[in-house]
């Protein structure tokens, strides 16, 4: 939430002045006007005659989305830091606003200027996640941009991507000139400069491309072919025309040389997540074998909290945020924790600043860091075991015990906590229905300590919340040679849990099995699925990620009628051996770490954190040594 934000200011009424009379039109005819105009606290502006390069940053999800994204503030801030480049922003129209914007033949445009994206340099997309694939190309298509990147003349922006799932950049590969491995604070302005100076120098899209391949991350799909057996596996991916063999991921060696950012774009209707967001570290030392993150963000790296402390005292008080957040993928685990909230605590009560900590742990959170939080909120807690019983939590290398979950929910009552919230997964790899009662046993044995605990509050009842997700097996990670749990064994499972929860101080909810289906066939998908992607949009699949909006059953169809077995892709088993759509990328874990990880995963033997001891998965390369001293 914000403190103040006043009335309209004078610069947003002149902007609302210089609308189209058919944009005045479309939003007087949308639910939530405001995702559409612009003009908020934060914006930059600048006179174009004296830019080299206009880069539109697209999020293919709603505003409220979009506006919640780290990642979207920093390169906002750092691209608008140089004078000869202007960075604007780009959100998904709801289906409202796209209708509007079809009938009325508005084509997308930016927030800032309102100027269509054709008129722009470079036009960037995230890759958060793979039920946005559509997305793109409706964003594309809104913005009268052919999908395929052999399609486009030379007058067309260059289309990028980054973001996570560039990982397995293969379904999307056809439509993109260029993708982008790894942290685009380091990448992304090299790529900005490369096309500058080629343009300047009159350079052909290709020309530049080849310039382009060489920097470090940068992957251009085009300079690369990509062969098939005859049983539809990946036979060879080849590279042509100078590209490299493999291309290496970007990364930032030192997180305390990038500067945080100190001011972002306030939204003018709620975002999903509306806060100061601080990045506390990058990567993690867990080592869970379903988690991507925790693979290709590799290896940890931390700011220093005194760095930390100033950049969000200096963040709130431009924004008027009265909420911060301590973000990262596993916050707890930053080495100077509690000394970064001691400094924080010094500041935020007499600013009636809160703090919210994702991403806390089960095996560190302390009596000492209980204190802390308690002075922060005292809302609910979160934590993730993901699995229900030891030896599955063994499997996926959780390294949480039962005592750690017990001995943290004890500290956590004593504290005056009434609310925990679990996260668990269903369709883990080895799986049985004694694993999924786990869950519910769990829970229970969890609402029983706090009616134990004499330090509880008194008067008040517990509330233990269990979210299941459908475990999705992901590129880069141990598990990616799995197959994942058809459709149907899935809902079995989710009827089972709920039947063996037999407390009303326990609640469930879980995904849907069919979206998490569609996801798995993306992550592990190959180039051919593009024509998938382009055929379920022609027949009105967009904002896959909306119960509201999914069409399965048109999926399905598309599927059927281009002759593409979903199991493929979803259900099938992996050779440790193969030649995946993604061995052509290197996020520095090699191939062979992920197979022994995957073979002790079958032994339920684990692996410590990166922290406690070196597992040789590769990652110290990109730092030039080793992550961690160990003496």
């Amino acid at each position: 939430m914000v403190k103040q934000r006043g009335g309209i200011s004078p610069k947003r009424e002149r902007m609302f002045e210089r609308l189209d009379e058919k944009l005045k039109a479309a939003l007087a005819a949308v639910q939530k006007p405001g995702r559409y105009t612009g003009g908020e606290p934060g914006c930059v502006y600048k006179e174009k005659e004296k830019l080299d390069l206009r880069f539109a940053f697209c999020f293919p999800d709603t505003y409220e989305v979009g506006m919640s994204f780290l990642g979207m503030k920093i390169l906002y801030e750092i691209l608008n830091k140089r004078d000869n480049i202007w960075c604007e922003r780009v959100f998904m129209p709801w289906v409202d606003m796209k209708e509007q914007m079809q009938q009325r033949d508005i084509p997308l445009y930016a927030l800032e200027s309102k100027d269509p994206l054709g008129m722009f340099d470079v036009v960037g997309f995230t890759l958060q996640y793979e039920l946005s694939y559509t997305n793109i190309l409706a964003m594309l298509d809104l913005a009268h941009i052919p999908f395929y990147a052999k399609d486009r003349g030379e007058d067309a922006p260059f289309i990028v991507a980054g973001g996570p799932c560039v990982c397995n950049a293969e379904p999307l590969a056809d439509f993109f000139d260029l993708m982008m491995l790894g942290e685009g604070e380091v990448q992304l302005p090299d790529v900005c400069d490369t096309i500058i100076q080629g343009r300047r120098e009159g350079l052909t899209k290709r020309e530049i491309l080849k310039r382009l391949c060489h920097i470090e991350g940068v992957y251009v799909p085009a300079f690369y072919d990509v062969s098939y057996r005859p049983d539809g596996r990946v036979e060879a991916i080849t590279a042509k025309e100078g590209a490299p063999a493999v291309v290496r991921k970007a990364i930032i060696q030192d997180m305390n040389s990038q500067p945080l950012p100190e001011n972002f774009v306030v939204p003018m209707i709620g975002a999903v997540h509306d806060r100061a967001q601080i990045e506390v570290l990058r990567g993690c030392v867990r080592g869970c074998r379903f988690c991507q993150a925790g693979f290709i963000y590799r290896p940890m790296r931390e700011r220093d909290a005194d760095m930390l402390s100033k950049a969000g005292r200096s963040l709130c008080g431009n924004t008027g945020y009265d909420e911060i957040s301590l973000t990262s993928l596993s916050t707890s685990d930053h080495s100077q924790l509690e000394t970064l909230l001691d400094d924080m605590l010094e500041w935020t009560p007499k600013e009636h600043v809160s703090m919210s900590l994702p991403s806390l742990r089960i095996d560190n959170f302390s009596e000492s860091l209980v204190r802390k939080t308690t002075k922060v909120r005292k809302s609910g807690l979160t934590f993730a075991p993901e699995a229900g019983t030891q030896r599955l939590r063994d499997v996926i290398n959780k390294n949480v015990t039962e005592e750690e979950i017990e001995r943290t929910c004890n500290l956590a009552f004593s504290a005056g906590y009434t609310s925990v919230k679990l996260y668990f997964m269903l369709g883990l790899p080895t799986e049985t229905m004694e694993d999924v009662e786990g869950i519910a046993d769990t829970a229970q044995r969890i609402v029983d300590l706090y009616y134990k605990n004499e330090n509880k509050p008194k008067g008040r009842g517990v509330q233990v919340s269990i979210s299941v997700a459908c475990f999705v097996p992901k590129p880069m990670t141990p598990f990616q040679f799995v197959g994942q749990n058809t459709e149907d064994e899935l809902r079995e499972k989710q009827q089972h849990l709920l039947r063996s929860v037999k407390s009303r101080k326990i609640s469930v909810s879980y995904h849907d099995s069919h979206t998490s289906f569609l996801e798995a066939v993306f992550a592990k998908g190959d180039r051919r699925l593009s024509r998938v992607l382009v055929e379920a949009y022609r027949r009105g699949c967009c904002f896959d990620g909306w119960d509201e909006q999914f069409r399965y059953d048109t999926w399905l169809e598309v599927f059927r009628d281009l002759g593409f077995d979903t199991a493929f892709y979803a259900n099938r088993t992996i050779g440790l051996d193969e030649v995946t759509p993604w061995s052509h990328l290197d996020y520095g874990v090699s191939r062979e770490y992920l197979v022994r990880e995957y073979q002790k995963a079958l032994g339920a033997q684990t692996t410590p954190p990166c922290n406690r001891a070196c597992s040789g998965c590769g990652a110290n390369k990109l730092l030039g040594g080793a992550c961690f001293d160990y003496d």
